[in-house]
C-alpha cells in the first residue's frame, strides 16, 4: 500500500510513517519543516497554504492508495492570539483533499476533540458534536475541515474517514518551543528544575499514547482502503480522563523529583472536559488501547532518558 503523510514530521506522522514502513508499506511524506527525528521518512517540505492557492505546482511521486491528512497548527491558545492560522488550517486540508481528488483515493483525516467543545458529560460519543457554537478559532477550523472532507466525498465520491484525536503523547513529542504540548512542557520543565504553571487544576481530558494512536490510524487506513469503512467519523483516544493534576503527579513520580507548582483558572479557548466514548472504535476498527496514562508516562520518560535528556 502506498500512503501519503500530510505533516510528516510531527508526532503522529512520524509515529505513522515508521510503523507503516515496518509493515512494508511505502510512505511518502509531506511536511513545511525538516523531520528532526529521523531521516527514515522519504519525502520533502511542500507548503500546502501556497499549494492551495496553486494546487498544480506540486504532485506526489507516484499515485497513493490513500492520502493522511494529519497537517495543521495545533496550538489551541496560539490561534485565540493568531486566528488568521485557522483559516489556513482550512487551506491545508483544501490541498489533502484535492490531492486525494486527483489520485481518487481515500482520505483520512486528523481531527480533534477540540470539536466537541467545553462538554461535561461523563462521556463524548461521536453525535454530541455541537458545531453551532465553537470554542476557538482551533476548534472551527477543524470543524470546518471535517465539513470540506464530508463535501467532497458527496461530491466526488472520495471515501472518507475522521479521526478525533485527544492529547495525543510520546515518543517524537518534546517541541515545547513550537507545540507547548502539556505534557512535554510540564517534563522539560520538572527536568530543569522549574517551577510549572498550570491552566486548570480540575481540568479533565482523554491522554492517549501515541502507539495506541498509530494502531487505532492504520486500522483505518486499512478498513478505508479495503472499503470496509466509507465516511465515517470516529472517537481516537484511550477512553478514561485523568485531571492535570493527576497528570502531575505522575509525572512528579516517574521523574523522581518535584517542582514549585501554580495553579491557574484554564485559558480562554481552551476545553476544560472531554472523556471520549471510544466504542465505535471498539466496534468497527478492532480498536483496543493498551497504555494508561499510569503507564504512558513511565514509557515517555523512558523514551526521553533514551535521548540524553534526563
Amino acid at each position: 500500500m502506498k500512503v501519503l503523510i500530510t505533516g510528516s514530521s510531527g508526532q503522529i506522522g512520524t509515529n505513522l510513517a515508521l510503523a507503516l514502513q515496518q509493515r512494508g508499506d511505502e510512505v511518502y511524506g509531506i511536511d513545511n519543516r525538516d523531520n528532526e527525528w529521523t531521516d527514515q521518512v522519504p519525502g520533502e517540505k511542500v507548503d500546502l497554504v501556497a499549494l492551495s492557492r496553486d494546487p498544480a505546482s506540486w504532485e506526489p511521486p507516484w499515485r497513493p492508495d490513500c492520502v493522511v491528512h494529519l497537517a495543521a497548527w495545533a496550538k489551541v491558545h496560539q490561534l485565540v492570539l493568531e486566528p488568521q492560522k485557522a483559516l489556513e488550517n482550512l487551506e491545508m486540508t483544501f490541498s489533502a483533499l484535492e490531492m486525494a481528488r486527483a489520485a481518487a483515493c481515500p482520505v483520512v483525516f486528523g481531527s480533534s476533540r477540540e470539536v466537541y467543545g467545553d462538554i461535561h458529560r461523563h462521556v463524548t460519543e461521536e453525535g454530541m458534536a455541537d458545531f453551532v457554537i465553537a470554542e476557538s478559532p482551533y476548534s472551527a477550523s477543524k470543524i470546518g475541515g471535517e465539513a470540506m472532507i464530508y463535501s467532497y466525498a458527496k461530491c466526488y465520491g472520495l471515501p472518507v474517514l475522521i479521526f478525533r484525536f485527544s492529547n495525543v503523547y510520546g515518543r517524537f513529542d518534546s517541541d515545547a518551543d513550537r507545540m507547548e504540548r502539556v505534557i512535554p512542557l510540564f517534563m522539560r520543565s520538572i527536568v530543569d528544575g522549574k517551577p510549572i504553571t498550570v491552566f486548570g487544576k480540575s481540568k479533565m481530558l482523554d491522554f492517549t499514547y501515541v502507539d495506541d494512536c498509530v494502531t487505532g490510524v492504520i486500522s483505518g487506513i486499512e478498513a478505508v482502503v479495503d472499503g470496509k469503512v466509507k465516511n465515517d467519523t470516529i472517537n481516537l483516544a484511550y477512553g478514561q480522563g485523568n485531571t492535570l493534576h493527576d497528570l502531575v503527579n505522575l509525572l512528579f513520580l516517574a521523574l523522581a523529583r518535584k517542582v514549585e507548582v501554580d495553579y491557574q483558572p484554564s485559558r480562554v479557548g481552551e476545553v476544560t472536559r472531554y472523556v471520549a466514548d471510544i466504542s465505535k472504535a471498539r466496534r468497527i476498527l478492532g480498536y483496543s488501547p493498551a497504555i494508561p496514562l499510569t503507564a504512558g508516562i513511565p514509557l515517555y520518560t523512558d523514551w526521553w532518558k533514551s535521548q540524553g535528556w534526563i
